[in-house]
């Protein structure tokens, strides 16, 4: 029996207690002592000498708060207080809660554990939680809260995506622990998927989880798996840098490789950095950097370098030696102010992607063109004048070419109103603007001296190739100029129901060459001599247009689905005016002998400069052109909520039929007609777009003595002579579909989903998850969405076209993408394609993902073609643990 017992009321509700301040051993006793005692005496006379007055202070800081729903018993004389039944007790951040703790006031600790009901069952097992982080404990705890430190016997702690459990566990004053034969995982089952096991793992919270020796369980299953010794990161993503380890696999063609080892260096909350290397044991290596920044509110951006070299001694027959390299650039500013920089830079070797292949993104590798961009613009504050500097790159893959402009200025002046005030409406919305655009153009397409007519021959423009060693060439055949342009411009209203503009065109071009051309009777050819000087191009054109619409309607019975058809029509009528500047008066055309015979051609003297020259020839056409659209309001019988509530379909989105007429030409003054169409079916899950082109002009065929016939386009029209209405030359028809039990889906409303799920699972939105999410979103073979049980997505293309000579030419090509889930953890998704004419499968790609709970397994195959390759990849989820994977890689190298 205690001394004194002390039984709590039991309350209808969990209730605070009162604030208990532990007794202080150093503060005065409150008792009286008589004069005589010479400890009061001396005590007193210490109190007196303290000049500054400190009052002495307790070893607890804040107060403690405790709880127990069943009883709370007090011993007094061990000094001890015993907590029974959802008891909890407060101190600071920490909170233990249990179904039995004792408090030792004399030694500053707590002991908690569970209790052993009469069956045997342990209930109220200790849940402590300290400074944000959770420990479940399956036994008992022991704790000091005056130090800190804890001795917890069978405990489970979260610590970021991972948990850890532990027979023994020792906390330390810094938050720090020591687990004796733990365990880690990242599967929060009770019975984990997999795990590592150690006899010796530490916790440091914010930095690192180590280990020992360890083996990785799978369904509590030992394998040989492991290392000597375990490093986890634990640390913010914004902060955590740390080793990244390689891909491992085997090549027929480059060997054993080892691929993505390096480091990644976050160096402080602006920039991270991530450096890692390839090696191959027959002969290749390659080095990646790849860095990202960021500066809140003002710009982001990334840059990535990649160099591949492999030489292979090995591979006499089929030798493969490459030096290859790609460099990126990312930079995007955040608008404020009036100026603003961006860049978009995509360069490199025309054979990295022959050579380097994408395991993820096999779409790379047939990039056909690479393209960059560095721009610089600024608006000048309470003027009308804004400019814009670019510096371009274009690079053909196929061909080789490689154009830069460095730079392309602009200086762009807004349109102005000088009458603005005026009651004449032409006159009030006369408007006018000035644009001026500077260009240099480098490019390895080098046009020859000679032989300008005879292309034949090979004395067309030569690529050749794009080095340091050719840079002179190149910087001599430099193609640069300067281009003005005023338009001038009036809208205004005829006859009430019309819409009419008016505008001129001025165009000056300044060139410091020209070129003179001649001809060559040894050689029976045109040469040409480029002639150094400044030069100016001046030419103009005019126009006036109308406009006006037509609507129409059709109305059904009432009680009918089908409400009102609307026909819209919009006519336009244009009229251009452009003089003839091959005019000898002008001086921009040259006349000139082109073979023995004496005749004659027009040649621009600024043929191929970079804004080319005036143009040729009088034109007085007149442009005519009808859009209709049709549409239809047909009851919605879906929308229970209104009654006779309709909805717009559309039947036809846009029908198109444009032409021209030139009064000046000598000969086939009518264009070929253009025509176009576009609609969509099934709530606009299909669309369908339709284009093609009519020649108006009859065919004359002639036979010939050797049996064969010549067929030419004569100035007569088709329907004259018995030929229809025209030939169609050229027509296409493309038809896409995308569907699934949630279609509709554009790019932003994928990202905002996926952003939103990331949220909602703790992440924390920064550049590198928005840069992952983009990342996504653009490749979404890289998204898994286990939540849509299929999608499909096709796509048929055909063209047609046919020459002159009655020679036709028909390609059909049909595209087919999607995912399947034939179970809610399988799921398998493809990318293929048919093409008719060479009836033969285009690239293709099968892919397998399995849902493993904490894992996840994907299988990409690509059976054929250039890029023939296989992986299998089985990863764990979490994203600090994205290395901890099981590969096997065969790519399109294994020949």
């Amino acid at each position: 029996m205690f001394p004194q017992i002390a039984l709590a009321q039991r309350p209808t509700k969990s209730q605070r207690e009162r604030v208990l301040i532990a007794p202080d051993t150093l503060t005065v006793p409150p008792r009286t002592l008589p004069s005589s005692d010479s400890l009061f005496a001396k005590q007193d006379t210490l109190i007196k000498l303290d000049s500054a007055k400190i009052m002495p202070t307790s070893d607890i800081q804040t107060d403690i708060l405790y709880f127990a729903e069943d009883s709370i018993i007090t011993d007094f004389t061990e000094n001890k207080v015993y907590l029974y039944k959802k008891a909890w007790f407060e101190y600071g951040e920490m909170k233990l809660e249990a179904d039995r703790i004792v408090i030792d006031w004399k030694n500053s600790e707590l002991y908690a554990t569970g209790v052993t009901d009469s069956l045997g069952a342990v209930t109220g097992n200790p849940f402590f939680t300290d400074r944000g982080t959770s420990y479940e404990i399956r036994k008992e705890m022991r704790y000091n809260f005056k130090t800190q430190k804890a001795i917890i016997k069978d405990v489970v702690t979260e610590q970021q995506d991972g948990v850890l459990r532990g027979e023994t566990i020792k906390k330390t004053e810094d938050g720090s622990i020591y687990l004796d034969h733990g365990y880690y995982t990242t599967c929060k089952l009770t019975t984990p998927h997999w795990h590592i096991s150690s006899n010796k793992i530490k916790a440091i919270p914010g930095k690192q989880v180590v280990s020992g020796p360890f083996n990785l369980y799978f369904n509590g299953i030992p394998t040989p798996l492991g290392l000597p010794f375990g490093l986890i990161p634990d640390t913010p993503e914004e902060k955590a840098s740390g080793v990244v380890f390689p891909t491992w696999g085997k090549e027929n063609t480059r060997g054993i490789f080892l691929q993505d080892l390096g480091y990644y260096f976050a160096f402080n909350d602006y920039i991270h950095a991530r450096v890692t290397g390839d090696i191959y044991s027959k002969g290749g290596w390659g080095l990646k950097s790849q860095a990202i920044y960021t500066k809140r509110y003002r710009f982001n951006g990334g840059f990535n370098v990649d160099f591949q070299k492999f030489k292979s001694p090995e591979t006499e027959l089929n030798p493969v030696d490459y030096n290859t390299f790609r460099v990126q650039w990312n930079h995007t500013p955040v608008s404020r102010g009036t100026s603003r920089f961006s860049a978009s830079v995509n360069a490199g070797s025309t054979s990295y992607f022959n050579n380097v292949a994408s395991q993820n993104n096999f779409t790379n590798n047939v990039t056909a063109d690479l393209n960059s961009n560095i721009s610089y613009s600024k608006t000048f504050s309470g003027t009308p004048f804004s400019m814009s500097a670019n510096f371009r790159h274009s690079q053909s893959v196929q061909t080789g070419e490689v154009r830069l402009d460095l730079p392309t200025v602009a200086v762009n002046m807004n349109r102005q109103s000088p009458f603005k005030n005026l009651k004449f409406e032409p006159l009030k919305t006369l408007n006018v603007a000035w644009n001026f655009n500077m260009q240099n153009t480098i490019s390895n397409r080098i046009q020859q001296q000679f032989g300008v007519n005879n292309p034949e021959i090979g004395t067309g423009p030569e690529i050749v190739d794009f080095t340091l060693e050719n840079m002179s060439l190149l910087l001599k055949n430099a193609n640069n100029g300067a281009r003005n342009t005023i338009p001038i411009s009036s809208n205004f209203t005829l006859f009430n129901y019309f819409t009419g503009t008016a505008s001129v065109n001025y165009n000056e071009l300044w060139y410091l060459q020209r070129i003179n051309y001649y001809y060559n009777p040894t050689e029976e050819r045109v040469d040409r001599i480029v002639e150094d000087g400044f030069n100016r191009v001046g030419f103009y054109n005019s126009s006036f247009s109308m406009n006006t619409n037509f609507y129409g309607y059709y109305n059904f019975k009432p009680g009918s689905k089908m409400q009102t058809i609307r026909h819209h029509i919009a006519p336009t009528f244009a009229f251009n005016y452009t003089p003839d500047f091959s005019d000898p008066s002008y001086g921009y055309y040259q006349r000139v002998q082109v073979d023995s015979t004496g005749r004659t051609q027009l040649f621009s003297r600024h043929q191929g400069f970079v804004y080319s020259g005036a143009p040729l020839g009088e034109s007085r056409a007149l442009s005519i052109g009808i859009r209709n659209v049709l549409e239809a309001k047909i009851l919605n019988l879906k929308d229970s909520t209104t009654e006779n509530a309709t909805k717009k379909i559309p039947l036809l989105e846009s029908f198109n039929i444009n032409t021209a007429y030139n009064f000046a030409a000598d000969s086939f003054k009518l264009s070929p007609f253009s025509i176009s169409a576009r609609t969509s079916f099934f709530e606009r899950k299909l669309s369908v777009n339709l284009t093609s082109s009519i020649d108006p002009y009859a065919v004359q065929e002639t036979s010939l003595e050797s049996g064969s016939s010549s067929f030419r386009r004569v100035n007569q029209f088709a329907w004259t002579a018995g030929q229809g209405i025209g030939k169609i030359r050229s027509a296409s028809m493309n038809m896409n579909m995308s569907i699934n039990p949630r279609s509709g889906q554009t790019p932003g409303e994928v990202r905002d989903e996926l952003t939103q799920d990331f949220l909602e699972r703790g992440g924390v939105m920064d550049e590198f998850a928005q840069n992952e999410i983009n990342r996504i979103v653009s490749d979404p073979s890289q998204y898994i969405d286990w939540d849509i049980p299929w999608n499909v997505s096709l796509g048929y293309n055909l063209s047609y076209s046919k020459q002159i000579n009655n020679q036709e030419n028909i390609t059909q090509t049909m595209n087919v993408s999607g995912d399947l889930s034939l179970s809610e953890k399988w799921k398998i998704n493809f990318n293929t394609g048919f093409d008719f004419q060479a009836a033969a499968i285009t690239q293709t790609m099968i892919g397998i993902s399995r849902d493993l709970h904490c894992w996840q397994m994907n299988v990409s195959w690509v059976p054929f073609g250039k890029f023939t390759s296989y992986s299998i990849d089985i990863r764990v989820k979490s994203s600090i643990l994205q290395d901890l994977k099981v590969s096997r890689r065969r790519s399109f190298f294994d020949l």
